[in-house]
């Protein structure tokens, strides 16, 4: 029968398809383990032609159900395993097609039985030795959920998933067809990503494979999609794995002379390989190839490598990276290639954060990317330095009335901000000079530390002391603020005895002293040409000749460039941060607006104050899109700042409210949420003078969200003035609640009343007596209120958060008698949440605000 004679051959057909969906509807499923002719003893699908015929029948057919889909396909399987390839159907390859889409359905509805599971899974591994290229990649495009499905289901998925999936997985990798080996590539790599292939079959079955197909003699195609899967491979593999199968042949492949394309993507994920291997594997084999890759002929590789330097610096020892790869990474600064330039460049900055030591730096960054101060940054802080200004803690303790304690420090150096400074400099350098014959014994030492310590000595007079300010003296706070003081001062003095001879040699073992220079001495942390190069990258000339967005690049990777060179060698950058912080492009003052904080942090409140303070003021007076920088992170720098020079910056939240376009609300929310952090930062008197009305503002926001943020930050500041006992001002902020959101016109403001009343219960903000007194009338009037949505909050409010604190107040009865007449509301909504157990989980009622 030929092509044209099919509507005839489906008319024909059409009584026995009927026939068929009824066996289907009432046979069990494992009728079906055998082929459907043997079910329906019907002669017509003994031949091969019939039974294509009868696929299409079967795909004409609409089931009603899910289960009768799920028997068709398995019908439809069987059929056309039988059918194979021997017919020509376009319309029969379409079937294949389906079939090989509904496996996990299949799957889903034959797992619970054993049996049938495995007859599914062989049924499986038959169909992919398909013929056709379409039905082979959508097969392989099912793959991963089959096997996620399987991982989830079958408590003996390892062998199954070995037996099955994963030969057809690698027999697809060496597949003729290009969509097939792609499709295959693809689900390997995400059935690597989610941990579904053994170490063993990955060591036994995928490696050798891609060995094979790496090899000298292998075809360039397979070759070049060989490697790429390789190299992606390293980062889900062990370390054990990778130098014992992949390390040699990826050595051998960095030197393919035939094939660029196998060197360029050995180039750019060499830093893979080097972060797997370890430090050792890369000196020893790996770095002579990636010397060789830095100097290829191809300019698309040179960039590659210049792309991953950062991790192959991670991967090498000190030595190793300031003698050999720094000048490597000169030589491709100063390629003949634009894009090899632009992309050096572009990793310079990188480069350069691999010298940090934090031992040296003070700081370290945890895993989340914070930047925290080493616990060693202290002891340093007061040792003797004479390379630039001593590193103090970045965050001064605070004193009872807000002033900062001042930092114990080794006064080797002029800090700009210090009041040291103002000591002419010869009385400054007394008592510097080097004693070349130290106290030998430790009754000596002890009596001169005794009368020479850093605070005692190294310091101006401290100033009288008040008779007024004498009761502070008792003070427990204060008391173990000098303790801890004094234990910090002893143990760096102590350290400071058992440092070794040639540390010792730094400050005091020449004979010829000489007075700290008033000139900073030049840098040693790193090479002083990777230097050069960063700090002409705000060069105009650079723009024109490496890349229109260098300066830009430059911002980014400042602070990580400055913490490698740490507070003594700020001024190297400082030029350079003031020319970024002045560029014409405002791209590039945006990232320094991000940035700022993590700087400041860097660099000390004293470096800070002086360098910092100023272009951070020239940034809130910039375009929007620089002040979000600068907002997104006020709390963080703000909490840097002495309490004098932050309380400045109370006059200046306000201009936050003013934005070149009234539609950026994301402003507004995001100046709320740092009002949130920003309320512990200034006492209650500051907080209601100058905050209190911000926030108000902002409740009357036209966008909900900046109102629902002002909602929460008005009970901060609620929660702030009962906190510091200031209940005055606590009752005159409530009555302003009151009159500006209890009895507002519109009912978005009584809304947000009993909103703001449920959280002022849930935060404990002010004492039960307290809040029944002076708010709960309030909130009970309202649930009266014509609109629902009011009624739905109060609802909340009292059933969920104010009866379960039990106020005990006169109002209780009132407050039983509200509650239950909300629960006989006309309100389907109303009812529900008066009446809700208030232990259950409730939907979010944020969004009716």
């Amino acid at each position: 029968m030929k092509d044209k004679s099919l509507p005839d051959a489906l008319s024909g057909f059409k009584d026995l398809s009927v026939c068929f969906w009824h066996s289907l509807c009432t046979s069990p499923l494992q009728t079906f383990n055998s082929t459907p002719s043997s079910a329906l003893h019907c002669p017509q699908l003994n031949s091969t032609h019939g039974k294509a015929v009868f696929m299409l029948c079967l795909l004409s057919s609409s089931p009603q159900s899910g289960d009768f889909k799920v028997r068709q396909l398995r019908a439809i399987m069987l059929l056309w395993l039988d059918v194979g390839t021997d017919i020509n159907l376009g319309l029969v390859l379409l079937s294949r097609q389906i079939v090989a889409r509904g496996l996990l359905d299949v799957l889903r509805e034959f797992s619970d039985n054993e049996n049938d599971f495995i007859s599914v899974m062989e049924t499986v591994a038959r169909m992919s030795e398909d013929g056709e290229p379409t039905v082979r990649a959508e097969l392989m495009e099912q793959v991963p959920n089959i096997a996620m499905f399987l991982h989830e289901s079958q408590p003996n998925f390892p062998a199954v998933f070995s037996r099955y999936l994963v030969p057809i997985v690698v027999r697809y990798l060496t597949d003729p067809n290009n969509q097939v080996r792609k499709t295959s590539q693809a689900a390997l790599l995400v059935l690597l990503e989610q941990g579904l292939i053994c170490k063993g079959d990955m060591e036994t079955k995928v490696c050798p494979v891609l060995l094979d197909l790496t090899e000298l003699s292998s075809d360039d195609d397979y070759k070049i999609e060989a490697v790429a899967i390789m190299c992606k491979l390293v980062t889900m593999l062990s370390k054990d794995t990778v130098e014992h199968l992949l390390l040699l042949r990826f050595c051998e492949l960095c030197s393919d002379a035939r094939l660029f394309q196998v060197r360029k993507v050995c180039a750019a994920n060499f830093g893979e390989f080097c972060s797997i291997v370890g430090q050792d594997a890369t000196e020893k084999l790996l770095m002579s190839k990636f010397f060789d890759l830095c100097s290829d002929s191809l300019w698309g590789i040179r960039k590659a490598c210049a792309e991953c330097f950062m991790i192959v610096s991670n991967s090498t020892s000190p030595g190793v990276r300031r003698t050999k790869l720094s000048p490597l990474f000169i030589s491709l600064i100063s390629d003949q290639s634009r894009w090899v330039r632009q992309a050096a460049f572009q990793s310079l900055g990188r480069f350069i954060s691999t010298f940090a030591n934090p031992s040296s730096t003070g700081l370290y960054f945890k895993e989340d990317g914070t930047l925290l101060e080493s616990p060693l940054s202290i002891e340093s802080s007061m040792r003797c330095s004479f390379n630039g200004p001593t590193e103090r803690p970045s965050h001064p303790p605070i004193n009872q009335d807000g002033r900062s304690t001042p930092t114990l420090e080794c006064m080797s150096g002029g800090d700009s901000g210090s009041d040291y400074t103002n000591t002419p400099p010869r009385d400054r350098h007394e008592g510097l000079e080097c004693n070349n014959n130290p106290p030998t014994n430790n009754e000596e030492t002890e009596q001169t530390d005794e009368n020479f310590n850093s605070f005692h000595y190294w310091r101006p007079p401290l100033p009288d002391i008040k008779k007024e300010e004498m009761p502070h003296m008792d003070d427990p706070d204060a008391q173990a603020q000098v303790q801890v003081l004094s234990a910090a001062l002893k143990a760096a003095q102590q350290e400071r005895q058992s440092e070794d001879t040639e540390g010792q040699s730094e400050c005091f073992n020449h004979s010829s002293y000489s007075c700290p220079s008033p000139h900073p001495l030049p840098q040693n942390v790193i090479p002083q040409q990777l230097l050069d190069q960063y700090l002409s990258m705000t060069d105009p000339a650079r723009a024109q000749t490496v890349d229109t967005e260098i300066a830009k690049h430059c911002a980014f990777s400042l602070p990580g460039v400055a913490l490698t060179l740490g507070q003594q060698n700020w001024h190297c950058l400082k030029d350079t941060y003031e020319t970024l912080a002045t560029d014409v492009q405002w791209k590039v003052r945006r990232t320094l607006a991000f940035s700022i904080h993590e700087l400041a942090v860097i660099l000390g409140d004293q470096l800070t104050a002086a360098d910092l303070v100023p272009i951070f003021n020239g940034f809130l007076k910039d375009l929007d899109e620089v002040r979000i920088g600068v907002l997104k992170h006020l709390y963080d720098f703000l909490k840097l700042l002495h309490a004098e020079k932050r309380r400045e910056y109370l006059y200046q939240l306000q201009e936050f409210m003013v934005t070149d376009n009234s539609r950026n609300w994301r402003f507004r929310y995001e100046l709320a949420e740092q009002l949130i952090l920003i309320i512990e930062l200034y006492s209650h008197y500051d907080v209601y003078d100058y905050l209190r009305q911000i926030a108000l503002t902002l409740c009357s926001d036209k966008v909900s969200e900046v109102r629902w943020i002002s909602y929460k930050l008005v009970v901060e500041i609620l929660q702030k003035m009962y906190a510091c006992g200031a209940h005055d001002l606590g009752l005159n902020f409530i009555n302003e609640l009151i009159v500006r959101f209890c009895h507002c016109p519109k009912w978005v403001g009584r809304q947000a009343f009993a909103f703001i009343c449920q959280a002022i219960v849930e935060e404990d903000c002010m004492p039960m007596d307290q809040f029944a007194q002076h708010l709960l009338p309030s909130l009970l009037s309202l649930s009266s209120d014509p609109v629902a949505n009011v009624r739905v909050l109060v609802a909340k409010a009292l059933r969920q958060s104010v009866m379960e604190k039990e106020p005990g107040s006169a109002y209780s009865d009132e407050l039983e008698e509200t509650v239950m007449a909300l629960q006989a509301d006309k309100d389907r909504d109303v009812r529900f949440f008066a009446s809700q157990d208030p232990n259950m989980t409730l939907m979010d009622t944020a969004a009716l605000i």
